[in-house]
């Protein structure tokens, strides 16, 4: 399941297609922010009848090789509704993929293989290959697979991230929809650096009214150079079907994720800026003096941060990453996530009015991220509770804030206290009996009777427990 978006696998999830219909039907037009882009003088209309009638047989040809079909099983664990006795049942994805490197590495999307045991590969000429996960990023859905036992070079499709797409090229998606067998459809790039999708927190995809179906997922969404420009993820859908809104992970954060992959990583490293900021509206342009709403206005930069370092401060306005529109905060962790760590990035900001340029060496967030240190609280109101302090990388890691305080609980036992009085894993503690928590330390023996302020999900609770 694609955070409340119909993913194009051909897993069957009846609440995701509920997910789907409410958003198809409550959808917003201006739900999503894209920088829309603007077209250059080297792109042409047809100019006659044979024009619009020309092939794109010859793209295809040598685009089709390198895509992949991709099947998947894996086991479920189940529980008897009346009895309670755990077993298992089988379940299954089918889904697409590209062929990226000759010696057998594709790329794929996470969903289409995530928790599944087997993984079975079959090129366009029927040839068939096991597969495993070399790394899987839930957070870009993009998973990297490496082919067993090839033996020869195989077709690739080259990664082009340079960016160079403009609203109304045409793409062609080629994939495997409904498990029919490769399919190739086409149409153009509807709209460029969408963001606030629901998909993911720094993902800004790239659009697209070309056909993509359940079983797309994780095919290839190319150019009519014929290189891969984004991998098919996911669609809006009132009936499950295309409608014509299709969204594609950009090759460059295609290619971050591959490089690692090959590199040895067995995750994605994602540095930061270290700013959080606002988008600008309309009343907030005008109060800031701009002659129209854009760029994200910072509100927060983190102490000793690359922002802090480059010179970034409350109330500039950041414009562009690299060149490249930025007008929201997952706009901007995506373009600053497509860097490894310690690269530079270039920053467009508008201070008092005024256009300055800054640079900024990103860094992987601050902080230890593993779990497995979580200290577990055996007396008072939160006993049964397994709770971590709170850092940047560890918030980040479990897709909260990385400016956010406190102390998170990573997990509760059954039948303990902390489970008894409804506290789960995720919760933040922020604070007890009115005093800011900071430390595990502070949680080791909390009376009954104390008050807890918690936050669930960006909403904050508080009560006494007694």
């Amino acid at each position: 399941m694609l955070h409340s978006l119909l993913t194009d696998d051909m897993k069957t999830r009846s609440l995701a297609i509920a997910l789907i219909l409410t958003l198809a039907a409550c959808g917003q037009p201006d739900a999503t922010k894209a920088q829309d882009g603007v077209f250059s003088n080297n792109r042409v209309v047809p100019g006659d009848a044979g024009a619009v009638k020309s092939s794109f047989a010859p793209v295809v040809r040598a685009a089709a090789p390198a895509v992949v079909n991709i099947s998947a099983i894996g086991m479920q664990q189940t529980r008897d509704p009346f009895w309670g006795i755990p077993g298992q049942r089988q379940t299954g994805s089918v889904g697409s993929g590209v062929i990226v490197r000759a010696d057998g590495v594709v790329v794929t999307n996470n969903h289409v293989i995530e928790g599944m045991q087997q993984i079975r590969v079959t090129l366009n000429d029927r040839r068939e290959y096991s597969a495993r996960v070399v790394l899987a990023d839930a957070r870009s859905d993009i998973a990297v697979l490496q082919l067993e036992g090839v033996n020869e070079r195989l077709p690739v499709l080259n990664i082009d991230d340079r960016e160079e797409q403009e609203v109304g090229d045409l793409v062609l998606a080629i994939g495997n929809p409904f498990g029919v067998g490769q399919t190739v459809t086409n149409g153009i790039i509807s709209a460029l650096n969408r963001t606030e999708t629901g998909i993911s927190d720094s993902g800004s995809f790239i659009q697209t009214d070309a056909a993509i179906n359940p079983g797309n997922s994780g095919g290839a969404l190319v150019d009519l150079d014929g290189d891969l420009i984004g991998i098919n993820t996911a669609i809006f859908s009132r009936s499950g079907s295309s409608s014509g809104v299709g969204f594609a992970v950009p090759a460059s954060m295609v290619k971050r994720v591959v490089d690692s992959a090959v590199g040895g990583a067995k995750t994605v490293v994602r540095p930061w800026l270290g700013v959080k900021g606002d988008t600008v509206t309309g009343d907030l342009a005008r109060s800031l003096g701009l002659d129209r709403p854009q760029g994200l206005v910072v509100t927060d930069v983190y102490a000793g941060s690359p922002g802090a370092r480059a010179g970034l401060r409350q109330g500039d306005v950041i414009t562009a990453i690299d060149g490249a529109e930025v007008n929201d905060q997952s706009g901007l962790n995506f373009r600053v996530g497509t860097h490894a760590p310690n690269e530079s990035v270039e920053i467009a900001v508008l201070r008092d009015g005024r256009p300055v340029t800054l640079n900024a060496r990103v860094q992987a967030l601050p902080g230890d991220a593993d779990v497995d240190r979580a200290t577990l609280i055996r007396s008072g109101i939160l006993s049964g509770a397994q709770v971590l302090a709170l850092n940047p990388a560890l918030a980040d890691s479990l897709g909260g804030d990385p400016f956010a305080t406190g102390v998170i609980i990573g997990g509760v036992q059954r039948g303990s206290y902390a489970n008894r009085v409804g506290l789960r894993g995720g919760d933040i503690v922020v604070a007890v009996n009115g005093r800011t928590v900071s430390s595990v330390q502070q949680l080791a023996e909390v009376p009954r009777g104390s008050e807890l302020v918690i936050d669930r999900g960006g909403q904050r609770i508080s009560g006494v427990v007694r």
